[in-house]
């Protein structure tokens, strides 16, 4: 089967733009096809995380941005799935190039979040909400991850203290991003002192709203090297839906992820120790600390060390450095372009080009994506320079 890499990348500006959904897409591409043949010459499929059509009221967003693209006549599909939209458009990119179905795949993402204004935002998100039990009690996406933050402080020795080393750590991540919403480094008191949100998150627990676009070309190795463009293998794809309610499930276990991440793992032919990177889905502070349990970083109950270094972290602890582009807390989560924008940062670290946030040495990347709240869908990817084995 022909190994699937992934051979440029682009993005927006993120954060609160002027430019509608489409133009933000136009600059992402023209980054991601620098120096490189026309997207036309290249491309022969397009994938499109897009979470709502509410923010602009528009669909086919697949159709509009292979038309963006220059490209007729192409197969062109919108990916839905909440927050992981991005990394499910990756997900299927990197599918039709190991099946030998395409040769070059255009994997993008883009959300105009900030159009709909707050209540907007928070509207369209709350779709992400089962229906029936959960949309019509009224429940918001910082409600939700409240229980979960609740319920983890009241299981581990965590502490809300903890919890703001976590956002503190990713602003001093997203101080060296020159991609970043918010570069700026914070302390702890900033964030404990912040307004609350939804007890125990406060405002500087949680992501924020931006707007934003990214484009992932994936391709084969040989044409990567045709093109003559720095390579990084996707090794592994994982993917896991649990059901959509919180009250369906356990708060402090997130399974999907570890499915995911583990289903990524066999099939990279690694196991979490390997990892030396990793960009988890810390939309809220709380979240990084359960992923990095959830995927094999940290035993039960330690995951919120992940702000620490790794030799004063708890036995088990891998060396794994989390975030290091700042995460959705400080890079930003334009919702639809957050998994690819992930993608960016791998690709960045393990090709050299990430400056001063590099992480010395990184071979092996771990990207953790998900939808709705929690795992409601996860999707997992191991991107890695080592040889295939």
């Amino acid at each position: 089967m022909p190994e699937p890499v992934i051979a440029s990348v682009g993005a927006s500006p993120l954060g609160r733009t002027d430019l509608p959904g489409r133009d933000l897409f136009s600059v992402a591409l023209a980054e991601a096809f620098d120096e490189l043949p026309d997207p036309a010459e290249l491309v022969e499929a397009v994938y499109v995380g897009n979470q709502s059509e509410s923010y602009e009221h528009q669909i086919m967003q697949g159709t509009l941005l292979a038309e963006w693209a220059g490209l007729r006549h192409v197969p062109a599909e919108r990916v839905e799935g909440c927050a992981a939209a991005g990394a499910l458009a990756l997900r299927h990119a990197v599918k039709d190039v190991r099946n030998g179905e395409h040769e070059a795949v255009l994997a993008c993402g883009v959300e105009k979040m900030t159009s709909a204004g707050t209540s907007g935002a928070t509207d369209a998100l709350s779709a992400a909400f089962d229906r029936a039990i959960e949309q019509r009690s009224g429940v918001t996406a910082p409600s939700q991850y409240a229980l979960l933050a609740a319920r983890y402080l009241h299981e581990t020795d965590a502490t809300e203290r903890d919890l703001a080393e976590i956002a503190v750590k990713n602003h001093a991540n997203a101080a060296c991003n020159p991609r970043a919403q918010f570069p700026t480094e914070i302390d702890v008191d900033t964030v404990l002192e912040s307004d609350p949100v939804a007890s125990p998150l406060k405002l500087y627990d949680c992501a924020p709203v931006g707007d934003g676009a990214a484009a992932v070309l994936v391709t084969t190795a040989e044409m990567a090297a045709d093109l003559d463009r720095p390579q990084v293998r996707v090794a592994g794809s994982g993917a896991s839906a649990n059901n959509i309610a919180v009250a369906e499930r356990d708060m402090t276990d997130i399974a999907g992820a570890r499915i995911a991440a583990e289903t990524a793992y066999e099939e990279a032919g690694i196991d979490a120790a390997d990892v030396d990177i990793a960009e988890v889905h810390d939309a809220f502070t709380v979240c990084e600390a359960l992923l990095s349990e959830a995927v094999g970083f940290a035993p039960a109950g330690t995951g919120y060390q992940s702000y620490l270094p790794p030799a004063e972290r708890a036995d088990g602890w891998t060396d794994v450095q989390l975030s290091p582009s700042g995460g959705l807390k400080a890079r930003g989560h334009p919702i639809g372009a957050t998994g690819l924008l992930q993608a960016l940062e791998a690709y960045e670290q393990l090709t050299g080009d990430a400056g001063d946030r590099a992480v010395e040495g990184a071979e092996t990347a771990l990207l953790l994506n998900e939808g709705g709240v929690a795992d409601a869908v996860t999707v997992g990817h191991v991107l890695t320079t080592a040889e295939a084995r």
